[in-house]
């Protein structure tokens, strides 16, 4: 028996029936129907306690833990960190100097994501849909209520590692996740949308996980009252037209981030992925790292923020000389007041406007 949530209301629907209704509504294969139906933890619930908030329900037993209240103690302490350097900076910039974009309420695009919904959402808040994709797996949440303290505990002291880096700086190190969740039962990218959403003041409604396009998981929740959808699919993103991006082609045009992206699409191997953004975004926002200069036309406005600081070994092999001639030519203001792209400090981030004529 699962639960199925109607206008507000817990109604109890048979596994059969659901997966049937959900299959001919969103058209995609279901490997399994909404989480914990069975047991006594909501799925907001369960986010709230990875992210180290207060809960009140089947969980409230694990806060009394002193090593829970620790590991409250220390994403607090992160998450008002992040909200002072990352997210009300970004907030005010988008406001400033993109607010058409910021406002946007239909699709959003981030390919090369991994888990990092937290960034999604602070350059557009307001999407109705989020399309998330990487290498890394969907994962899963385990019932937090079967667990023992002592088992919970380690986890989300693996849970924290996986997110380090992104809480410290603000992109993932994929090698970090994978051995930090490995070693427990939170896996995968699926625990860290519960606690980025959690955190960012969202509600967790549904969780559903699907197999087409591709191995992914679809996360219903709301804030405000309003709700919105968020899906993250493991995908190569290499090739050309493939079936996931002519999925997310049928979702519309939209607004799209790219960010720390290893310089992928400055080669022919993503040149479907790159295309793809070119051709259904109305809004790009990223940093050097993603879709090169001469890939946009002239039918592409664009705007530079920040400063260009050449990379050195890692990535100095892709051709930078149109930005460099650009902040040659005309440098464009010095600092956005956020770090961004793979620099972790404010000074040095470099973002890239581009709007579709």
């Amino acid at each position: 028996m699962l639960i199925k949530r109607v206008s507000g209301k817990s109604t109890p629907v048979s596994l059969g029936r659901l997966l049937r209704k959900i299959v001919t509504a969103c058209g995609f294969a279901v490997v399994c129907g909404s989480a914990f139906a069975e047991s006594g933890a909501s799925l907001d619930e369960t986010a709230r306690l990875l992210a180290g908030m207060p809960v009140t329900g089947a969980l409230s037993g694990f806060t009394q833990d002193q090593r829970w209240k620790g590991h409250a103690a220390a994403m607090d302490n992160a998450w008002k960190t992040k909200e002072y350097f990352q997210l009300g900076p970004i907030a005010t910039w988008m406001g400033s100097h993109a607010p058409d974009c910021y406002r946007s309420g239909g699709t959003m695009y981030y390919m090369f994501s991994g888990p990092d919904f937290l960034y999604a959402y602070a350059f557009f808040p307001n999407a109705s849909t989020y399309i998330l994709a990487g290498l890394e797996p969907v994962g899963q949440v385990p019932d937090i209520s079967k667990m023992s303290s002592d088992t919970l505990s380690v986890n989300l002291s693996a849970l924290r590692n996986s997110m380090t880096t992104l809480l410290i700086t603000h992109y993932f190190v994929t090698e970090e996740m994978k051995a930090s969740l490995g070693r427990g039962n939170l896996s995968g990218t699926a625990p860290i949308l519960y606690v980025f959403l959690a955190r960012l003041g969202c509600t967790v409604l549904d969780t559903t996980y699907v197999h087409s396009p591709a191995e992914g998981v679809r996360i219903t929740f709301s804030h405000n009252g309003r709700p919105q959808t968020l899906y993250y699919f493991k995908t190569d993103l290499s090739g050309g037209n493939s079936a996931f991006l002519r999925w997310c082609a049928a979702r519309g045009p939209g607004v799209s981030l790219v960010k720390a992206a290893s310089y992928l699409m400055h080669g022919e191997g993503f040149a479907g992925v790159r295309d793809f953004l070119l051709g259904h975004s109305t809004c790009i926002v990223q940093d050097d790292s993603g879709i090169p200069l001469r890939a946009f036309n002239r039918n592409w406005a664009l705007e530079f923020y920040g400063r260009f600081i050449p990379h050195g070994e890692k990535f100095g092999k892709y051709d930078q000389s149109a930005l460099a001639e650009v902040y040659h030519r005309s440098p464009p203001p010095p600092e956005l007041g956020f770090a961004f792209g793979y620099w972790w400090q404010a000074e040095r981030g470099l973002l890239i406007l581009a709007r579709h004529r």
